[in-house]
């Protein structure tokens, strides 16, 4: 049977939201912050990209990456219970879904922080974020995420690009057996995409970005050397290359 080629595309503004559902993404994963690898987006963005979703004649999600801060996913009792604030705030803006994870200080998955996540979600589906991917074993945290009913993990095989975590990648298909989605993500492009489709995952998951510099400003506490501003887009170039590649796979 041949298998549907799924994307999920990051989405930082509408704009993105717009452009991912022209290029037949099956769903975004909303965020801010990504250049610190992603934080949870304001409730505004939340709803101005579940608006941008549903004013395009298309099926994209909109799925709500919901983390509180960098650095690693340890949380306080404070930040948990913020996290389930931001889901279900998510899901009173409209959100197709929230992309969550929590860890245990000694690296396991914190399974009963993401089930409390889950339950906040209302019945939305929940993906698990690349925490896996910092777990002292994938594979087996994949195996302990399953009972759980989560929907899918995005993972890179525990390795920094996706394509390094290809056999890893692999594994977990195979023992996830149709019972959860495995979704690759981290530095796929282009030239990865196929290898990585070749996995045998559902989907795969990717950014586009592209940096916007502006003038040189007035530094506002940025350790930045050249006081130039910046940010960074979706790219609809590099999106349409990746997808490309992805559908002669």
């Amino acid at each position: 049977m041949t298998r549907v080629k799924t994307f999920e595309i990051v989405a930082q503004d509408a704009g993105a939201v717009r452009l991912a559902a022209q290029l037949g993404a099956a769903r975004v994963e909303l965020c801010q912050a990504l250049a610190l690898g992603g934080l949870t987006p304001s409730l505004g963005l939340i709803e101005a990209a579940v608006e941008a979703a549903a004013a395009t004649d298309t099926t994209t999600e909109v799925h709500v990456l919901v983390r509180p801060r960098s650095g690693g996913f340890v949380y306080s009792a404070d930040e948990q219970l913020a996290m389930e604030r931001d889901v279900r705030a998510a899901v009173r803006a409209g959100s197709h879904g929230v992309v969550v994870g929590s860890q245990l200080a000694s690296g396991e998955l914190d399974l009963d922080a993401v089930a409390r996540l889950r339950d906040a979600a209302e019945g939305r589906q929940v993906s698990l974020h690349r925490v896996i991917d910092v777990t002292p074993d994938p594979v087996e945290s994949l195996e302990q995420l399953i009972p759980l009913g989560i929907a899918r993990v995005l993972t890179s095989g525990g390795a920094a690009k996706a394509i390094d975590g290809a056999a890893t990648l692999r594994e977990m298909v195979r023992v996830a057996a149709g019972r959860i989605e495995v979704m690759a993500g981290s530095g796929v492009n282009a030239a990865s995409v196929a290898q990585l489709w070749a996995t045998g995952v559902d989907a795969v998951h990717f950014s586009a970005k592209r940096d916007v510099v502006e003038r040189p400003i007035v530094s506002m506490g940025s350790s930045d050397a050249d006081g130039v501003g910046g940010f960074e887009v979706t790219s609809a170039e590099i999106a349409r290359e990746i997808i490309a590649a992805l559908q002669a796979a």
